[in-house]
């Protein structure tokens, strides 16, 4: 479907509507509407065939000057007059009567206009300021409208809802309010936020309207329910979280605002309002993502303070969102007993413009003293789980050395050609992806189709060539992950690399990013004929990028050509010793024989910057599923080691448990080769 949008420049060009639809899992039966027609998937970054450097700030002030176009300076974005609004004065470079309804964001070019909602690359910009517009360009966008079947299930759930006090039976409003903290939300606040209760799904429904008053884009709902004594929420949104885009309460916001309070959940921007008056917005994803598509609707404020939550991942969050806001205009929140989260403090009869006024500013010089940071400190140490980050499902053994996966580190895992090194990285990542760490993956030596066919056999824990009718069923979920792939193939140059990371922790606050393999960079190198330097600084530069970006970085590096009677150690690492001294945590997937037995592999832990555990575990191969998951039956087959010589205190227990068939192949392979007997072994 496309639109044909006209403006006062001698411009016409076609517009598509973009929608995806998503699962509505948990919603009743009577509200899903038949198979939809899916036409659009998730982009993968852009390729960058030829090395090609983004676009900076000072190359669009210079690009807007030599078209005589006038702008002003914000804190994210440049305004400036709109090519697609009628009555449009480029001549006036006082900026009176131009309409400064154009914002282009300083950092990705892209730029959106409020009036007509158009937005599109800043090469679709140029293509319009130069009459280039052949009408048959894609990526200039009227917003991003629903499909149809979004826009009647989006119209036929709210006209089903009904407000919380209009509840015919008044136990049942109570017992609501209970299980969503709204026992002291007033039916006013409801009211004033288009709050509704949809009885079949026993979930409150947040409107997404458009700006403008374009009617209803999205909604989102929460259903709660109970578990012994905690109440867990379930979010669900239409259209899908991908493309819901809500800033929740915008419509309430008044142009004169100049702060504005963030929060995670819409429940507690309605406890901020009510308490103290102020505007307040909801983020359409919590803590998990700031869309970049959002910072035009921020940029009028000149305070914003961050109150995402009650825990560490929150402040991190915070401080992360800060530095796309600016982070001079921005103050946060600290989490802390007598600071919970908005909803949970109105309950607890708290003073919450008091908290407010304790935030503390997001913006400091290079140098900070103790006192500064003692805070941060007392909450690392309070909170010892959380600071120790996410921990994996699939692989408890490695929580007990790794404590967990975190932010800001580096990792080299290296394992000895044809083990499965890609294979058992992939189900790493995936697990911390399923938990909700938006993830990029750099597969430099396979194609991402196959990368993806293993991690999606990997995420259905069997093989989906037998159960083909279940495809899309595993693929809606799997799509929903937040992953994303580049789409790099063969030899790439590291500047090429870091600047599409940078991009893509700018636009989806990627928190991990996965290299496979550090090899494939090294020959477009010409810093230096010797290979061993060029190393150095391509790990080096991923050094760089996890601590400035707080983005953890897991780098898969070839060993050394070694004697196959010989086990890996840490200096068994290609290149020189930058490597491993650079690396926070050093993993090392061992096919050969330790103590007990041939035919095992272990994943060994030969460095652990975080509080210094080092060991090793066996690992089994399931053929079926292409996992390297310890099977949940099988025993804790944990010990130490003194040193990166593999010197044992402790053994495992001897058996077949733990053990992988000395047949066992690498997983890539089979997923390659599933249909033959006897497959060989691939060249990694």
């Amino acid at each position: 479907m496309w639109v044909l949008l006209r403006s006062g420049y001698p411009l016409r060009i076609l517009l598509p509507l973009r929608g995806e639809w998503m699962g509505r899992r948990g919603l009743p039966r009577s509200l899903v509407p038949g198979p939809p027609r899916r036409r659009y998937r998730k982009e993968a970054l852009p390729a960058l065939e030829v090395p090609v450097l983004p676009v900076t700030a000072t190359e669009i002030r210079q690009y807007l000057r030599a078209h005589g176009i006038p702008f002003q300076d914000g804190h994210s974005c440049l305004r400036a007059p709109s090519p697609f609004v009628k009555g449009l004065q480029l001549k006036d470079q006082t900026g009176a009567t131009a309409s400064f309804s154009l914002f282009i964001d300083k950092t990705t070019g892209r730029f959106l206009c409020m009036n007509s909602l158009a937005e599109g690359s800043w090469e679709d910009f140029q293509a319009s300021v130069e009459g280039q517009g052949d009408g048959a360009r894609e990526g200039v966008l009227l917003g991003e409208a629903p499909e149809a079947e979004d826009s009647e299930e989006i119209r036929r759930i709210w006209d089903r809802a009904i407000p919380l006090w209009e509840l015919p039976e008044p136990e049942e409003a109570q017992l609501a309010r209970v299980m969503f903290g709204l026992t002291k939300v007033t039916n006013d606040t409801l009211r004033r936020y288009s709050v509704r209760y949809l009885r079949p799904a026993r979930s409150l429904v947040f409107p997404w309207f458009s700006p403008g008053g374009m009617g209803l884009r999205g909604l989102k709902l929460l259903s709660a329910e109970g578990q012994g004594n905690e109440v867990h929420y379930k979010e669900t949104t239409i259209p899908r979280p991908g493309v819901y885009c809500n800033l929740f309460g915008l419509p309430l916001i008044s142009r004169r605002d100049v702060e504005v309070v963030l929060t995670s959940r819409e429940l507690d921007s309605l406890a901020l309002n009510q308490s103290t008056g102020l505007p307040t917005l909801a983020l359409p994803r919590g803590t998990a993502c700031l869309p970049p598509a959002l910072l035009p609707y921020l940029e009028q404020f000149r305070r914003i303070v961050l109150w995402l939550g009650d825990d560490l991942r929150s402040w991190e969050a915070a401080k992360l969102f800060a530095r796309k806001l600016n982070p001079k205009r921005c103050s946060l929140v600290r989490p802390g007993d007598q600071q919970p989260r908005p909803l949970e403090a109105l309950n607890r009869g708290l003073n919450l413009s008091r908290i407010l006024r304790t935030a503390l500013p997001a913006w400091h010089k290079s140098i900070v003293s103790f006192r500064q940071l003692r805070e941060e400190v007392l909450g690392e140490l309070s909170n010892v789980e959380q600071a120790a980050g996410i921990r994996w499902n699939r692989f408890p053994d490695l929580n007990r050395l790794l404590k967990g996966h975190r932010k800001g580190e580096l990792t080299v895992f290296t394992g000895p050609t044809g083990s499965g090194k890609t294979t058992f990285i992939s189900e790493y990542a995936l697990d911390l992806c399923t938990q909700g760490v938006n993830t990029l993956w750099g597969s430099f030596e396979i194609s991402n189709v196959r990368l993806a066919r293993v991690m999606l056999t990997q995420f259905a824990v069997g093989r989906l060539e037998e159960q083909l009718d279940r495809y899309d069923e595993w693929a809606d979920r799997f799509e929903d992950l937040p992953l994303y792939f580049m789409t790099f193939h063969g030899k790439q140059s590291i500047r090429t690399v870091i600047d599409t990371m940078q991009h893509a922790v700018y636009v989806y606050d990627i928190c991990h990013v996965v290299i496979d393999n550090l090899q494939f960079m090294m020959g477009h190198e010409q810093l230096s004929t010797d290979r061993i330097a060029a190393q150095d600084y391509i790990v080096g530069a991923f050094r760089k990028f996890a601590t400035d970006n707080s983005c953890h970085v897991t780098l898969v590096i070839h060993p050394r050509k070694e004697d196959d009677d010989k086990e890996l150690q840490t200096a068994s690492i290609f290149g020189s010793a930058k490597a491993s001294q650079e690396a926070d945590n050093v993993l090392i997937l061992q096919d050969r024989k330790l103590v007990t037995g041939p035919g095992k592999r272990y994943l060994q832990v030969s460095k652990n910057r975080f509080d210094g555990d080092v060991g090793v575990f066996p690992l089994e191969f399931n053929k079926s599923s292409l996992t390297f998951s310890i099977p949940p039956k099988s025993k804790a087959r944990l010990k130490k080691v003194k040193d990166d010589n593999g010197l044992v205190t402790k053994k495992p227990s001897s058996g077949r448990k733990g053990a992988v068939p000395q047949n066992s192949e690498t997983c890539l392979g089979q997923a390659h080769h599933s249909n033959q007997p006897n497959p060989s072994k691939p060249s990694r």
